[in-house]
């Protein structure tokens, strides 16, 4: 069984590991709010992200919802080369990178 966890590293540093998919992606979908009420910007570190499918692609899109509905900054660092191509396909990457 895969699964996913977001950390705290610090107030406003998170990071996520492991598989970001349809089968891990319903347990994370309330962290959200647990990035927002920490600070007004949030770091998210995806370098521990061994993979992911549109599942997680459209969990963090709606996280950038939700910060931008929180006026919070959200920012991603070390997005894997796997989660980018699928950004790309799916004309979001701009989004992924402009946070």
């Amino acid at each position: 069984m895969s699964r996913a966890e977001l950390q705290c590293q610090s107030p406003g540093n998170f990071s996520l590991a492991g598989e970001l998919s349809f089968e891990t992606v319903p347990g994370l979908v309330g962290a959200g709010e647990q990035l927002f009420q920490s600070a007004d910007e949030v770091l998210l570190d995806l370098s521990q992200l061994e993979r992911s499918d549109s599942a997680g692609l459209a969990l963090l899109v709606s996280w950038l919802r939700q910060a931008r509905h929180k006026q919070c900054k959200l920012s991603f660092r070390q997005i894997p080369e796997q989660l980018m191509r699928l950004a790309r396909v799916s004309a979001v990457d701009q989004l992924l990178l402009s946070e």
